[in-house]
């Protein structure tokens, strides 16, 4: 006969005396194993982790464009990447600077489009007295010819 390890060994000496073998159910109930709780928490769980995992931060990159302008309408464009220069005093035109300003934002193309409005009304302007200052010079030369 087999001992039996896994009943009790009260139950184990009762049988040995009567002669008598446990019932097969008591037998099979204690057989099977029952998986343990540590076990399956140890197991890595699939997906992000929730709550104490720390975040991972985003790499930022540091990128300074400046954009200039003067009162003529001449533009110049610097770029910065850190504290390195990667270009400075590009010659940007006005219609350019306008067309970017109009891509990245509404707010940063209106006081752009202002100030290249004032350059343009400065410019005509300029040409204007120039005209004048022309149409002067054409009837100074023209008294002299005769």
């Amino acid at each position: 006969m087999s001992l039996d390890t896994t009943t009790a060994p009260q139950e184990q000496a009762a049988d040995e005396e009567t002669g008598k073998t446990p019932a097969p159910a008591a037998t099979e109930k204690a057989a099977e194993p029952t998986p343990a709780p540590a076990e399956e928490e140890a197991k890595p769980k699939r997906g992000r982790p929730k709550g104490g995992a720390a975040a991972k931060k985003t790499r930022t990159v540091e990128l300074t464009l400046t954009v200039t302008g003067t009162a003529d309408g001449d533009w110049q464009a610097e770029l910065k990447h850190g504290s390195t220069w990667v270009a400075r005093g590009l010659v940007i035109s006005a219609a350019a600077v306008s067309r970017a300003a109009k891509e990245l934002h509404e707010d940063l193309s209106t006081p752009i489009d202002e100030v290249i409005n004032e350059a343009r009304e400065q410019q005509r302007a300029k040409v204007a007295q120039l005209e004048a200052e022309l149409e002067q010079a054409k009837q100074a030369l023209a008294e002299l010819d005769s």
